[in-house]
Order: C-alpha cells, then sequence, then structure tokens
C-alpha cells in the first residue's frame, strides 16, 4: 500500500468526520439528540478532555483544568506527528497492507479530534441553549488549542435490571452501550483493533 493510498484513505476519513461534526455543531443545541432507532441515537455533546470525558486535572489536581486542557492538546499533536512519522516509515520499507492501512486510520483519527481541540474554540461560538455560529463576530468561545471535541454518535443498545439469578450482579441496573464517540474515535479504535486482532497478519517481519 503506497503512501498515495494511505492518503487517500486519510483525506476520506477526516472529511467524513469534520463535515460531520460541522453539521452537528452547526444545526444542534449542546445536550440536544434524537432518535434514528431505537438503539441508536445522534445525541450532541462535547468532551474536553481524554476518553470517557477524563480531564488530566482530574488525576493532577495542582493545575487548572485550563492547563490541562493545553496540556493534552499539545500531548495529541506530538503524538500525531509520531504517528506521521511511522506511517511514512512503513510505506518507505513496503510493510504489510494491513500494518499501513492501520495506522492511517489511527492518524486521520487522532487529526480529526486535535483539529477540534485546536481550532473549534475560535470557529466556533458556544452551543449552549444556542445553535453555534461559523467565524461568529464575537469571537470563539475558547482561545486555540482549548477546543472541545465534538461528539454525537450514541448507540444505547440495552439498559435495565440484570434479572437476579445472575451471581455478583443481579438486580443492578445496567446499560449498554453508554459513551458518546464520533468518526474519528471509530478510526482509533477500529485501527487499534486491526493491529491487535491481525497481529501476525500486520507486523509479519
Amino acid at each position: 500500500m503506497s503512501l498515495k493510498k494511505a492518503t487517500f484513505v486519510i483525506v476520506v476519513i477526516l472529511l467524513i468526520d469534520q463535515i460531520s461534526k460541522v453539521y452537528i455543531k452547526t444545526h444542534f443545541q449542546l445536550g440536544e439528540d434524537i432518535t434514528v432507532f431505537s438503539w441508536f441515537k445522534i445525541a450532541f455533546i462535547e468532551n474536553d478532555g481524554m476518553a470517557w470525558g477524563t480531564k488530566l486535572s482530574d488525576f493532577v489536581s495542582f493545575i487548572s483544568d485550563e492547563t490541562a486542557k493545553l496540556v493534552l492538546t499539545l500531548f495529541r499533536i506530538v503524538a500525531v506527528t509520531g504517528i506521521a512519522f511511522w506511517l511514512i516509515d512503513v510505506t518507505k520499507k513496503k510493510r504489510s497492507k494491513t500494518l499501513i492501512f492501520a495506522i492511517s486510520i489511527i492518524f486521520a483519527g487522532a487529526l480529526g479530534n486535535i483539529i477540534d481541540s485546536v481550532f473549534y474554540g475560535v470557529l466556533f461560538n458556544d452551543s449552549v441553549m444556542q445553535v453555534a455560529s461559523f467565524l461568529p463576530e464575537e469571537g470563539g468561545y475558547a482561545k486555540v488549542f482549548h477546543g472541545n471535541v465534538v461528539d454525537m454518535l450514541y448507540f444505547p443498545i440495552w439498559n435495565g435490571v440484570i434479572p437476579d439469578h445472575i451471581p455478583l450482579i443481579g438486580g443492578n441496573y445496567f446499560s449498554f452501550f453508554d459513551p458518546v464517540f464520533n468518526v474519528a474515535d471509530m478510526a482509533i479504535s477500529t485501527g487499534i483493533g486491526i493491529l491487535i486482532v491481525f497481529n501476525k497478519k500486520a507486523f509479519e517481519n
């Protein structure tokens, strides 16, 4: 798989990711959702932290949320730069298509979320109790590097009380699947999944 083909995959994923995010940002209020199927909703939330909304400041109490956000964004930029060099290296060495494809979609997903973190705070105004505008006259809701990641894909597949006869967890309320995510998250998760499941094929040398 050539670097040109890998770049095409990256561009396609980035376009789908960013078009979906911009549409949600400019058509939904924060917290608004619509039901597509009983097991699938479009639900607009914003994530100013890591996976599951976790913030660096949750673990390091002496730094502010704003500093934690900046550190996280800079870390993401360093990480995606490393992934880019890895992708270039494996294409030059003509490694397996499985490896190159997996790295490509991981890179696309990581870059998609970085675009949100770096630019969305400047490009859009707040979505609380209103639909955000693109390039508002009054300015954006945050500084560069302090934007929030837009999430919208929600799959509440099942929720209810677990039968009492099931050991340990019987009688407890349980819901699956709670996280709200985006196309970029899907790309990252899929790429990592490919590297795990098809490990021998990806790293054939």
